[in-house]
């Protein structure tokens, strides 16, 4: 069998890779073969060469004995798990892992049915011996490496709502710290719009929490959705950001809004996106500079920009810069999670939100949300 496999060992590959190219979604890619067939079919070959000159321990060493009577992976066994760790990275399934070892089976056989090449049963023996031991291999390095991804990944999506509940508490707590301080210095009455923001931070802390704690009790319920003034929505973010704005040494301008405009969903989780991208354009913007919060109608759909003065984005950055825990600024005080939350939020009550770079000036960020009537 150890010539026949060396003479036709290309046509035997071919006939794998066609096998494979006729499965759905499948074909037979470099990083796939790197692994697979062609170094076992070698490596089978060299060990039924073994087998044939009574080198039994060189055989084992190659291919391994039977499965579960060896402690090390043999070199057949190494080169399986790492097929099985490549299959993985590709996307493929554990049955697809099994499916490439079972084609050079299939490929061996009906090509020595059609050359009437016979084999004997120690040789037909040997080749389940490998198999099995290669099809183990693989498939043990895969599910090794699954469940490690899997892992992995559990552990990042726990970080990021982690990272948002932190986040978004110290949004929260930042607002009300800067009201207070405000109505500490006694020059403006509590029952003022400082004491409305003090107000609303608290309010909006404690609704956090309880939707953390529904969260974790699987309780949670979802939020009623209306349609709400857009005037009335940027008059309460501007309160919040005005706070923000003096604390950082800018100006913080917004300009009048149609009171006809109204848009829908959720008023809490849009206002705390639309106080992140505020609170993301203070801390950017330049010194002595402005941030501008404005909104309008454009067709069937309402516009809310914020825009800044920090200079620009960096090459690339506009298409990074609403991913998780990425920041592309040089202030790397916060998480990188306010940009991925405000689109999130915006997303859920089925609007958009984008930036748009202005080279040398700032950036434009808008939230766009379909425009509602008030009842």
């Amino acid at each position: 069998m150890h010539r026949f496999l060396y003479n036709h060992r290309d046509e035997l590959i071919e006939r794998c890779k066609a096998k494979v190219a006729r499965r759905p979604r499948r074909e037979a890619t470099a990083a796939q073969l790197a692994n697979g067939v062609p170094i076992f079919l070698d490596q089978l070959t060299r060990t039924l060469e073994a087998q044939e000159n009574g080198e039994v321990d060189e055989s084992f060493r190659i291919s391994g004995a039977a499965v579960g009577g060896a402690t090390a992976l043999s070199e057949m066994g190494l080169s399986a798990a790492a097929h099985g760790k490549e299959l993985l990275a590709l996307g493929f399934s554990v049955d697809q892992v099994v499916h490439d070892y079972g084609d050079l089976c299939q490929a061996i056989t009906d090509l020595a049915v059609e050359l009437d090449a016979p084999f004997s049963v120690d040789e037909f023996r040997t080749l389940n011996r490998c198999l099995d031991n290669a099809i183990a291999d693989a498939v043990t390095e895969f599910g090794i490496w699954r469940d490690a991804s899997v892992a992995l990944q559990q552990t990042a999506d726990e970080n990021e709502r982690l990272g948002v509940l932190v986040h978004e508490l110290r949004n929260y707590l930042h607002t009300a710290t800067l009201a207070f301080t405000v109505l500490e210095s006694g020059k403006v009455p509590i029952g003022g719009a400082t004491g409305a923001v003090l107000k609303r931070s608290l309010t909006s802390l404690a609704a956090l929490l309880n939707l953390s704690l529904s969260q974790v009790r699987g309780t949670a319920e979802a939020s009623q959705e209306t349609a709400f003034s857009v005037a009335s929505f940027v008059a309460e973010a501007k309160n919040g950001a005005s706070l923000g704005a003096s604390a950082r040494g800018c100006t913080l301008s917004v300009r009048d809004v149609d009171a006809a405009l109204a848009i829908s969903g959720n008023r809490e989780r849009l206002l705390a996106a639309l106080a992140n991208l505020l609170q993301n354009a203070l801390k950017f913007t330049h010194a002595d500079s402005e941030v501008t919060l404005s909104a309008h109608a454009e067709g069937d759909y309402v516009l809310v920009d914020v825009e800044d003065h920090c200079g620009g984005l960096p090459p690339g950055a506009a298409s990074r810069i609403f991913q998780p825990f990425v920041q592309v600024g040089e202030n790397k005080t916060g998480l990188g999670l306010g940009l991925s939350i405000a689109r999130r939020s915006v997303e859920a009550d089925g609007g958009v939100l984008t930036v748009r770079d202005v080279p040398g000036t700032g950036c434009v960020f808008t939230i766009k949300l379909p425009r509602r009537t008030l009842g």
